[in-house]
């Protein structure tokens, strides 16, 4: 594959090869050594991910542009990349007009994802963050035994199976449920396990 790109690549007068790295570690290694102008980055590498790599080159490499050339599509994929410092994100799929139209857009300094992309995975992770928030504010709420009951109350299990499977009294039960329902701000145990999954309470 590297080869294939490599020669593509050289097809074009103004754009020069200068290497070819396989890994994290070769990658930063060889960002160091040659001082590229831009580094076509693969986000799956064997000894970690793309965004690893572009975070160690940009840290001391600030003025390379750093495009990423990926089979993954998924927009996590593409944040984590963003975040790292990259001007773009290019499918594997892409034609090798675009890839080339692309590769000399980084290099000139543009940032080439759309601004509904950018406005789209924004919101996408302060929504992540704002789950992350809640989860952690309602599972320092719960006492472990209440997580209990919850966890019991997600299965199904009425107020005597949880005693029974706890080996706590039916009124105990009782009092942790109704717990359970006023820190998740439930009305049923229903709506108590639908707000517990929604924070995350009862992914693990």
């Amino acid at each position: 594959m590297f080869e294939g790109l490599s020669s593509l690549l050289a097809e074009y007068p103004d754009i020069n090869v200068m290497g070819v790295a396989t890994t994290v570690a070769d990658a930063i290694a060889k960002a160091a050594l040659l001082k590229p102008d831009l580094v076509l980055m693969d986000y799956r590498l064997p000894d970690g991910d793309g965004a690893q790599a572009s975070e160690r080159i940009r840290g001391t490499l600030p003025d390379t542009a750093i495009l990423f050339l990926s089979a993954d599509p998924s927009e996590s994929s593409i944040m984590r990349a963003v975040e790292a410092g990259a001007s773009g994100y290019v499918s594997k799929g892409a034609s090798a007009e675009d890839l080339v139209s692309s590769i000399r857009k980084a290099a000139e300094g543009e940032f080439l994802l759309e601004a509904a992309t950018m406005a789209r995975l924004l919101e996408q992770r302060r929504q992540s963050q704002q789950k992350a928030v809640e989860h952690q504010r309602l599972n320092s709420a719960l006492t472990p035994r209440e997580r209990d009951v919850l966890r019991l109350l997600s299965k199904g299990l009425d107020n005597f199976e949880i005693a029974d499977e706890l080996g706590i009294g039916y009124g105990t039960v009782r009092g942790h449920v109704r717990g359970v329902l006023e820190k998740l701000g439930a009305h049923t145990r229903l709506q108590a396990v639908a707000e517990a999954r929604k924070a995350g309470l009862l992914e693990s």
